[in-house]
């Protein structure tokens, strides 16, 4: 039997390792899967000020620190890091079994900023407030400079084009109260990947569901994996008795 298909998680615009930490021990809570969290520039690490953050420019950048091994991985995105993973995806297919994205960005009818504003707004009022310390300690230590700026290369890369281009399944989760990644947006995401691609609306939760939902987010996940890893075995060639 192959080994079951390491994980590899990016902190969305501004988190740390910590916003995936819910869903990830969830995930490996059994102790057979291996899971790591990348942080990049403006996403979980402060940028210098010339540094681009285009994401397919973060996702180059990012590629040589991809898990060492024959073992492929699945890549999980939350938010704005949904269009990085997409961009490794794109950039080393060979290596990349899958792609979870939760809540991403960025829908084209809300590109601009008052837009990206009013639903960020729309989707605050229903998120947990208890995780506010959290957050403000993650985004002061990945700093505002940084987050502005990757926010606005991010509201300009159209993730459909890139997802246009990997055969990689990708399931796409979302809160019911998100209103940054409405339904519609999380349907057409999904279309976008490989076959096999599909949209999931959890029972609860806005956009922080990997922090404030993770149980629900690593159901989910948990299903996807599991598709993936007898997919792989299936794969494998017929051993002579």
């Amino acid at each position: 039997m192959p080994e079951p298909t390491a994980l590899l998680a990016l902190p969305g615009l501004g988190l740390g390792p910590e916003a995936w930490r819910p869903t990830l021990e969830h995930l490996t809570a059994a102790g057979d899967r291996r899971a790591d969290v990348l942080v990049c520039p403006g996403y979980g690490a402060p940028a210098h000020p010339r540094r681009d953050l285009d994401p397919r420019a973060i996702a180059e950048a990012a590629l040589a620190r991809l898990p060492a091994g024959d073992s492929r991985v699945v890549l999980l995105g939350h938010s704005a890091s949904s269009q990085l993973v997409a961009h490794l995806a794109r950039l080393d297919p060979a290596r990349v079994a899958g792609l979870v994205l939760v809540g991403p960005t960025t829908d084209p009818r809300a590109a601009t900023w008052p837009r990206l504003q009013a639903r960020w707004l729309a989707t605050a009022v229903h998120e947990t407030p208890q995780q506010v310390p959290a957050l403000a300690r993650q985004y002061t230590r990945t700093t505002f400079r940084a987050m502005a700026r990757a926010l606005d290369a991010a509201r300009h890369d159209a993730i459909l084009e890139t997802l246009d281009a990997v055969s990689a399944p990708v399931l796409v989760i979302r809160g019911p109260l998100d209103r940054i990644c409405p339904a519609d947006w999380a349907d057409k995401v999904a279309a976008s990947g490989g076959s096999g691609s599909r949209h999931v609306t959890l029972a609860a939760g806005a956009h922080m569901v990997p922090l404030t939902h993770g149980h629900l987010v690593a159901d989910a996940v948990a299903g996807f994996l599991t598709e993936l890893d007898q997919q792989d075995a299936s794969d494998q060639p017929a051993q002579l008795s």
